[in-house]
C-alpha cells in the first residue's frame, strides 16, 4: 500500500538568536543567521514567569467575574429597595370584629410588627442614592510601574536565589493585599446599600404577614378550606400571597389588594367543593354543541377500547362514558394551564437566546432540541393526576414538575491551555518571541426535550395511566380548545380504520388469530411504556401483548430490541412476521416494531394504533429488517 506523506513546508522567523527556518511537518528548526546563537541564561526563568502570568490571568478572570456579579447584585438590590420605599403603606386597618376573633389575634400582631419594621426602614433611607464606586486614578500607572519592575527583577533572579525567593514572596503579598483591597471596596459598597436592602426585606416580611392574616381570615369565614387537601391549601395560600404582592407592587391599596386575594381564596374553596355531577352538568351546558359532534365518536371509541371498567371504578358505577372521557375543568383553568406552561417554555427560550450575552466564556457550543409540546398531552396528564378536574392553583406544582422532566438542560465548562506569541526585547535590544500560555474557557450547552408524552409512565400508577389514555383517545371531548393540534386530525377528524386484508392471507390460522386480536385495539392512543388495554400501548408493548395474549408466542414484556433478538431474520416476509426500524427517535439499536400483514402494510402502535403503508419515504429511510418470532 502506498504511504501518503505530507509535503514539507518551511517557514522562517526571527528569534533572540537570529533567524531560523522551521520545518512545519517535522517541527525541526535550523539556525540560518550569521550571528552566533546567544546563550540562554534565563530560559527556565522565562518559563516560570510565563506560568506565573498564566496563573495570574486565571485568577484575574475569576475575580472579574465575581466582581461583575457583585456589581449586578448591588444594582438590583438598590432598584428593588428604592421601589419598595416609594410604595404605599403596608399597614392594615383591622375591624373590631377582626380584633375580637381569637383565630386572628396572632396574625394581627405579626402584621403590625412587620408594618412597624417597614416604616422604620423607610425612615432610615438617605435622601440621596449611594454614589458610584470610583477607583484610584493612580492605580493604573502604579500597576504598570509594578509590572515593569517585576520584569526587570525576573531578568536577574535566576542568578540569585535570594532575589528569586524574595520576589516570589513579594508577589504573594501583593496578591493578598489586592484581594483584601477588593473585598474592602465590595464591603463598603454593600454597607452603603444597607438602608435600601433593609427596606426590601422589610416589605417582603410585611407582605408575607399581611397575606397570612387574610388567609387565616378566609379559613375562618370558609371552614371548607380547613378541611381541604393539604397540597391544595398550600397552593391556594401561595396564590393569595402572589396576588396580594402583585397588587401591592402595582400601587393598589393594601386593603383592596388583600380583599381581592381573599375573595379569590374563598371562591376557590367553594369551587373545589362541587361534585363531579355538578361539574359535568356545567360542562354539558357550556359545550352542548361540541358534544353533539364528538360525543358519539367518544362513546363508540370508549366502548371499543374497553377502558370503561377502569374509569367506572374511579368515578362510580353510574357514571357515563361521557364523564370518563371529558375534561371537567373550567375552560379558564384549562387554557390558563396551557398558557402557564407556554410561558415557562418562552422563558427557557429567552434564556438560551441571550446565553452568550449573559455569560462570560471564550467559546460556546449549543446542541438544542426544539422547545415544544402538545396542549392535549399536557391537559390529559393534569386531568389524570387530579381525577378529571383541576384549578390553576392546584396544578402550579405539577406544571413545574412536568417541565423539569421534559426539558433537561446541561451546561458544561471545559478549559484549554493555549498559547500566544509575544515579542520581547533582550538586554542588548534584540527582539525575540516567546510562547505565553493562557486559559481558554469553552461552554457547551445541551437541551434535551424528553417529549412530554413520554413522561406519564414515570409519574403515574396504572389507574392514572388508564385515565390519561382515555383523555388522549377523545381529547377530553374538546377538540375545539386547540383545533391546530395534530391530534385533532389523527384522533377525531380522521380516526384509523381497518385495512381489508386479502382472504387468502387469513387461511393461515396462526395469522388469522394474531390479526383478530391485534385489530381489537385499533385507535388506541400511543402511551409511552404502556403494555395493556388498561393503560394503552407503545409499539413494543402492543406487539408483546398481542403475541402473548393469543398464546402464539409467550414473549412477556419485551422492548423493540428484545423482540428483534428473539426473532429469526427473514428476507421474504410473510403475514405475521415483524418489521423493525431504527432511528425513529433518539435511542441506540431497534427503535420501533410493527406486525407485517402483507402487501407492504403493517399494523403498529403509531399514534394511534393503525395500519400504515411501508412504501413511504419515512419508513423506508428507517427500515432495518424483517423477523419471524418463535411461534409455538
Amino acid at each position: 500500500m502506498q504511504e501518503w506523506k505530507a509535503s514539507e513546508k518551511e517557514a522562517q522567523k526571527m528569534t533572540r538568536d537570529g533567524a531560523i527556518s522551521v520545518n512545519l511537518v517535522t517541527g525541526e528548526a535550523t539556525h540560518i543567521s550569521d550571528r552566533s546563537p546567544e546563550q540562554d541564561y534565563s530560559s527556565e526563568d522565562e518559563t516560570a514567569g510565563a506560568l506565573n502570568r498564566a496563573a495570574d490571568e486565571v485568577v484575574g478572570h475569576r475575580e472579574r467575574r465575581q466582581t461583575k456579579k457583585a456589581r449586578r447584585k448591588r444594582r438590583d438590590t438598590f432598584r428593588e429597595g428604592e421601589a419598595a420605599r416609594d410604595r404605599p403603606s403596608s399597614r392594615l386597618q383591622f375591624s373590631e370584629t377582626d380584633q375580637a376573633a381569637p383565630e386572628l389575634k396572632k396574625a394581627i400582631r405579626k402584621s403590625d410588627k412587620a408594618a412597624d419594621r417597614l416604616d422604620a426602614a423607610k425612615a432610615a433611607v438617605p435622601v440621596k442614592p449611594p454614589g458610584k464606586e470610583h477607583g484610584n486614578p493612580l492605580s493604573r500607572p502604579v500597576q504598570e510601574i509594578r509590572s515593569t519592575l517585576h520584569g526587570e527583577v525576573s531578568k536577574v533572579e535566576g542568578d540569585n536565589s535570594g532575589v528569586q525567593a524574595g520576589h516570589l514572596g513579594e508577589r504573594q503579598i501583593e496578591k493578598a493585599v489586592g484581594y483584601g483591597n477588593r473585598r474592602f471596596h465590595q464591603a463598603r459598597a454593600d454597607r452603603k446599600l444597607k438602608p435600601w436592602r433593609d427596606v426590601k426585606q422589610a416589605e417582603q416580611a410585611a407582605v408575607k404577614a399581611n397575606t397570612n392574616f387574610y388567609w387565616r381570615k378566609s379559613v375562618m369565614e370558609n371552614p371548607q378550606l380547613a378541611s381541604s387537601n393539604p397540597i391544595s391549601r398550600l397552593w391556594q395560600k401561595k396564590r393569595l400571597q402572589k396576588q396580594y404582592a402583585a397588587a401591592h407592587r402595582a400601587g393598589t391599596g393594601a386593603a383592596q389588594a388583600a380583599g381581592k386575594a381573599s375573595q379569590t381564596a374563598a371562591s376557590a374553596a367553594k369551587k373545589g367543593g362541587g361534585t363531579i355531577a355538578q361539574k359535568l352538568g356545567g360542562f354539558v351546558t357550556k359545550n352542548k354543541h361540541t358534544l353533539l359532534i364528538v360525543g358519539g365518536i367518544g362513546l363508540i371509541l370508549m366502548l371499543i377500547m374497553g377502558l370503561m371498567q377502569s374509569c367506572t371504578s374511579m368515578f362510580g358505577g353510574g357514571t357515563s362514558g361521557l364523564v370518563a372521557s371529558s375534561y371537567l375543568s373550567e375552560d379558564a383553568d384549562l387554557t390558563a394551564a396551557e398558557a402557564a406552561y407556554c410561558e415557562m417554555e418562552a422563558e427557557l427560550q429567552e434564556y438560551l437566546n441571550t446565553y452568550e450575552a449573559t455569560h462570560d466564556y471564550d467559546e460556546y457550543h449549543f446542541d438544542l432540541d426544539e422547545i415544544e409540546h402538545d396542549p392535549y398531552v399536557l391537559l390529559s396528564i393534569l386531568s389524570a393526576l387530579h381525577e378529571g378536574v383541576f384549578t390553576l392553583d392546584e396544578v402550579q406544582g405539577d406544571l413545574e414538575m412536568l417541565f423539569d422532566k421534559q426539558y433537561i438542560l446541561t451546561e458544561t465548562v471545559t478549559t484549554e491551555t493555549r498559547y500566544r506569541t509575544e515579542t520581547r526585547t533582550d538586554s542588548e535590544g534584540n527582539e525575540y518571541e516567546v510562547e505565553v500560555p493562557y486559559t481558554w474557557y469553552i461552554c457547551t450547552v445541551t437541551l434535551e426535550n424528553f417529549d412530554l408524552s413520554h413522561v406519564p409512565v414515570y409519574i403515574m400508577g396504572e389507574d392514572q395511566l388508564s385515565m390519561y389514555a382515555v383523555y388522549m383517545s377523545t381529547l377530553g371531548n374538546r377538540p375545539d380548545l386547540f383545533p391546530s393540534s395534530g391530534y385533532v386530525g389523527k384522533y377525531i377528524e380522521n380516526p384509523p380504520t381497518a385495512w381489508d386484508i386479502p382472504a387468502e392471507y387469513l387461511t393461515d390460522e396462526r395469522f388469522a388469530t394474531l390479526i383478530t386480536e391485534a385489530e381489537k385495539y385499533l385507535g388506541y392512543p400511543y402511551v409511552w411504556g404502556g403494555s395493556s388495554p388498561e393503560t394503552s400501548f407503545d409499539c413494543s408493548g402492543f406487539v408483546s401483548y398481542v403475541l402473548t395474549n393469543t398464546g402464539l408466542c409467550n414473549t412477556g414484556r419485551l422492548g423493540a430490541q428484545g423482540l428483534y433478538n428473539i426473532s429469526t431474520p427473514v428476507s421474504d416476509p410473510q403475514p405475521g412476521d415483524l418489521v423493525f426500524f431504527v432511528g425513529t427517535y433518539d435511542t441506540s439499536g431497534i427503535s420501533h416494531v410493527g406486525i407485517y400483514v402483507g402487501d407492504n402494510m403493517m399494523l403498529h402502535c403509531g399514534d394511534p394504533i393503525s395500519y400504515t403503508n411501508l412504501n413511504t419515504s419515512y419508513w423506508q429511510s428507517h427500515f432495518y429488517a424483517y423477523g419471524r418470532p418463535p411461534y409455538n
